[in-house]
């Protein structure tokens, strides 16, 4: 009895850990944010590139930072159809990703990267910084430092103008 009960305890907590990866398309992801109601940093990135993962942490330490403010952190993963959602899991868990987890069933850049910003050319990563309530849209279609991602969400949430 008491095996069966360890075996059940290391079941549960093994799903503690994961985080579901939810499968979109580019409008579920237009609604979700536009029907928001804090701000939102949404991040495109994908488990092969390499300087997606690279700030993925910093955006985690920031958003973190700024919980007050109810900031979201957005991955939207751009893997393709066979890494979903195993491979993508698995680099979730390795790098201890903390955030809301979206994955585009989308193959069509020319249709969803207009969706996300005009001026997207489907570079990895990009980020939108976007808060519904306040109007504010900042887009960038390159990777960030630091310093860039806690100006854009002091930015983000009103604390800078």
């Amino acid at each position: 009895m008491k095996y069966i009960l360890f075996i059940g305890y290391l079941l549960s907590t093994s799903t503690t850990f994961s985080q579901p990866i939810r499968k979109v398309k580019i409008t579920e992801v237009e609604e979700y944010v536009k029907n928001s109601d804090h701000p939102i940093v949404l991040n495109c990135w994908a488990t092969w590139c390499a300087p997606c993962i690279e700030e993925i942490p910093y955006f985690m330490e920031t958003v973190k930072k700024y919980s007050d403010q109810k900031v979201e952190l957005l991955l939207v993963s751009l893997d393709f159809a066979s890494s979903y959602p195993n491979k993508i899991q698995e680099q979730i868990k390795k790098k201890k990703f903390n955030a809301t987890f979206f994955w585009l069933n989308e193959t069509n850049a020319d249709y969803f990267c207009p969706k996300i910003d005009p001026k997207w050319d489907g570079t990895l990563p990009s980020t939108l910084f976007i808060n519904p309530k306040t109007g504010y849209r900042k887009f960038f279609g390159r990777p960030l430092t630091d310093r860039q991602i806690e100006l854009e969400v002091k930015k983000l949430v009103g604390l800078l103008k």
